[in-house]
């Protein structure tokens, strides 16, 4: 694909975060004239002529190019002004897709895209091939265009795939769809759709088979995996407690550094996406044997007294926390303690309680919508942060039992992100505990 030539465009780079610095960098680099805008102040190269506060539409109706970074909204009416006018408006993944010359394996899902991003990573890389990640998680998508590496692992998010056109992956997946994000997408077939973007113009489609919202438009999946069982692609078999490709036994959970039946599907993603790339078993058993998850994601905090606190942090929807609660469920013993809430972003909660009625002990919430999600199981406790949560469970729990924060909900209503959200959790037991 012939690269486009960028040099002298008037080009509006809308959002100057850390992906937003990244394409006015890039961007000027091509010779391109570049107008920054952002809703706060910030500090740019002096010959990046900035705006702040309210977007300015005349800038946006003489642009020759608009690039949004990935918080911004493109059905704001400044922008929508500017695509009514005939400008063209893209995201960074849009750009860097334009220009990029290396293999990219693309992942997407409402839960588990870093987990799988970060295998599929270490697959590669265990297998010899020199391999560098980012996107959504890490490297901004456009510092990667000067990298050397054999392939591009991106994470990508519903907000960089709803604009997106140009992307070649060799492999692209989607892990599962939940209800997330419809204060940005309003509806849930439009977030879907956004997801499925990810598939356009990929050489390997690898599909979730137990959730058809992750299926292909255009054609079934090249390559599929799943719980269920299934002669041809990647399963499970519950019995022996071993990931099976094609029929044949592949690699034992007793090899996997990842714990939970949630893990045993990212894990089966990530095989399915680097299996069409030559990369073979004993690279894959060598990563999954040594990788052993991310902070604030199903992470073992504590065990004080046989009693585990467990940071689930990155739950920030519906279908997380489901997929939480259901990887406790043949727990051996003990009660299950649930911490929940926070802004649920006009999420449907009520796909959570039958999980809630069947599987929680105690559910204890907080938040935005904490009351709501309260008012799904009878008995529940309401209180007014972390702090309170963790004592109030710390004083009823005993050996065997566990903690789960899991909330289902974002957290911006009491945190500055879920990483804040999971350390205060974090910092909170391991001093109630000590």
């Amino acid at each position: 694909m012939q690269t486009p030539d960028l040099k002298n465009m008037q080009v509006v780079v809308v959002g100057l975060g850390l992906t937003g610095k990244s394409c006015v960098k890039f961007l000027q680099e091509q010779g391109a004239k570049v107008i920054g805008m952002d809703r706060n102040p910030v500090e740019m190269p002096e010959d990046v002529k900035t705006f702040s506060g309210k977007f300015k539409q005349k800038p946006l109706l003489k642009a020759d190019l608009v690039v949004l970074s990935p918080g911004i909204d493109p059905n704001l009416t400044e922008i929508q002004n500017a695509i009514e006018a005939g400008v063209e408006v893209i995201g960074d993944v849009e750009l860097f897709a334009r220009f990029n010359q290396i293999p990219v394996i693309a992942i997407t899902g409402s839960n588990g895209k870093s987990t799988v991003t970060c295998l599929v990573n270490e697959m590669l890389n265990c297998a010899g091939f020199k391999a560098q990640m980012g996107g959504n998680i890490g490297t901004p998508v456009l510092d990667l265009l000067k990298s050397d590496a054999e392939y591009l692992v991106l994470e990508l998010s519903s907000f960089q795939l709803e604009r997106l056109q140009s992307l070649t992956p060799v492999c692209a997946t989607i892990l599962n769809v939940s209800e997330d994000h419809l204060d940005r997408h309003r509806t849930f077939s439009a977030y879907a759709d956004a997801k499925k973007r990810i598939y356009h113009n990929a050489k390997y489609a690898i599909a979730n088979r137990d959730d058809v919202k992750t299926w292909p438009h255009e054609y079934q999946p090249q390559y599929s995996f799943g719980l269920s069982n299934s002669p041809l692609g990647i399963s499970w078999n519950d019995a022996s407690r071993e990931i099976l490709v094609d029929g044949e036994a592949y690699v034992s959970e007793h090899q996997c550094a990842l714990k939970g039946l949630h893990n045993v599907l990212n894990i089966q993603a990530a095989i399915g996406c680097v299996r069409p790339l030559g990369v073979g078993a004993e690279a894959i058993t060598q990563a999954v044997g040594q990788f052993k998850g991310l902070a604030h994601r199903f992470e073992l905090i504590s065990e004080h007294n046989q009693v585990r606190w467990i940071n689930d942090s990155k739950a920030t929807n519906v279908g997380a926390t489901i997929a939480a609660l259901q990887s406790l469920k043949n727990r051996d013993s003990g009660k299950l303690v649930l911490i929940a809430g926070g802004d649920g972003k006009n999420a449907d909660f009520t796909e959570l309680q039958p999980v809630l009625l069947n599987d929680v002990d105690l559910l204890i919430t907080l938040g935005k919508d904490g009351r709501e999600i309260a008012s799904l199981k009878p008995g529940s406790i309401e209180v007014k942060d972390l702090n309170e949560a963790v004592n109030f469970a710390n004083s009823i729990v005993e050996s065997g039992d566990i903690v789960l924060l899991s909330p289902a909900c974002a957290s911006l209503d009491m945190f500055d992100n879920y990483q804040h959200r999971g350390d205060v959790f974090r910092n909170t037991v391991l001093e109630v505990t000590q």
